[in-house]
């Protein structure tokens, strides 16, 4: 037979899908994948199945229910003083990944170049190559993720189209400062690229630091594409609910891939989340409060198992450096060998880096553990990995 598309083809089973089948193999504590071990709000889901029984359920707008792109509006001017119009300015999508796609779908042509920052989350790099671009990849300097804006300008070139800034940022937890954030600004205006900005974590951050959206920079309005994510925000993750923030040209060209990937999204969750967007900010902080305080005790607990810990300021994750540990493999050895002997599995973080001959650059000491579980379930983690190592 004919070959497929040579970008998907050639992509093996994510690591994801790899290691939470092991976990289950073993009957592992899954600490890999990055999903809450709650199922969110109760109000917002009595909502949702409220809307469910009494309608709409067939085809909402595409661009998405006006109620959800008001709150996306509302939302972004309560937490960014962005004066946004959410006729021209706000859309709905499937899920954060799936605006991505719209993005890269939308804004390259075979010949672009877009600026991947690594490690990153693991759909941009095949989604990017789809679309006949070229990835161009700059690593953050592990193991405490330090961003070298030297090094970031040497990756720019006449073709670059976009960059990606995923912040707070999977899988490391690092946000970015906005000083950083104005030297990648810069850059983007010095070359006239777009910069989409991957800000699903953007409530999930924790003391000692604060989100910043580019978007918010001076000069960045209309060359921005600001995507977030009610799964991360509300804990929903299966709901599957992304909106994309960007100025009208921008994001009628955004519409245009979308109207063709899924075109739209069931109407009882997108109104659910619009109420979601409304609530006061004790519900904001306290998600945040409670997050910090999962991520201080698996933090606490790993130290004490021997790992050097990576502070992490947001999204659901915290990096280690197993060297600590005196283990001379791999990451991903290292995590299989938890998963199957200790009963804990953690993801490895060498699998979030374009793969390269002789894997020059990406280190091969990193372990991502995931702390929105319950604290049961992290203590118990901690245990099981003292036991295993003494």
């Amino acid at each position: 037979m004919r070959p497929g598309n040579t970008v998907f083809s050639g992509l093996g089973t994510t690591i994801f899908s790899t290691m939470s089948a092991m976990a289950m193999e073993h009957g592992a504590i899954n600490l890999g994948q990055g999903f809450p071990d709650d199922e969110g709000p109760a109000e917002l889901r009595e909502r949702a199945a409220q809307a469910i029984m009494t309608g709409p359920n067939q085809y909402p707008p595409s661009l998405g229910m006006p109620e959800l792109r008001k709150a996306v509006a509302d939302h972004d001017r309560r937490f960014y003083g962005l004066n946004v119009d959410w006729q021209s300015e706000t859309l709905v999508t499937s899920g954060a990944t799936e605006a991505l796609a719209d993005c890269f779908l939308a804004l390259l042509n075979a010949g672009d170049e877009a600026i991947l920052i690594e490690p990153f989350y693991d759909s941009y790099l095949p989604m990017v190559e789809a679309t006949g671009a070229r990835a161009v990849t700059v690593g953050l300097d592990a193991p405490y993720w330090d961003l070298d804006l030297e090094v970031l300008a040497a990756a720019f070139s006449d073709k670059t189209k976009l960059i990606v800034v995923n912040t707070p940022m999977n899988p490391t937890g690092k946000v970015f400062t906005k000083a950083e954030l104005q030297g990648i600004a810069d850059l983007a205006q010095k070359h006239d690229a777009y910069v989409i900005l991957d800000e699903v974590y953007e409530h999930l951050v924790y003391s000692g630091a604060a989100h910043e959206t580019m978007m918010a920079l001076p000069g960045m309005r209309d060359r921005c594409v600001r995507i977030a994510s009610a799964g991360k925000t509300f804990s929903l993750t299966g709901w599957k609910i992304g909106y994309v923030t960007a100025a009208p040209d921008l994001l009628t060209l955004v519409n245009k891939a979308h109207q063709f990937v899924t075109f739209t999204t069931p109407p009882a969750f997108q109104l659910a989340v619009a109420w979601g967007l409304g609530q006061g900010g004790a519900y904001f902080q306290n998600l945040a409060t409670d997050l910090e305080q999962k991520r201080d005790l698996l933090s606490k607990g790993l130290a004490a198992v021997g790992f050097d810990v990576v502070r992490s300021d947001g999204t659901y994750f915290v990096t280690t450096d197993i060297a600590g540990l005196g283990y001379n493999g791999t990451d991903l050895d290292f995590c299989k060998e938890i998963t199957a002997n200790a009963g804990v599995s953690a993801i490895p973080v060498s699998p979030f880096y374009k793969p390269r001959d002789g894997g020059i650059g990406i280190p091969r000491n990193m372990v991502r553990f995931c702390f929105s579980k319950q604290p049961e379930v992290l203590e118990e983690s901690v245990f099981r990995l003292k036991r295993y190592f003494g």
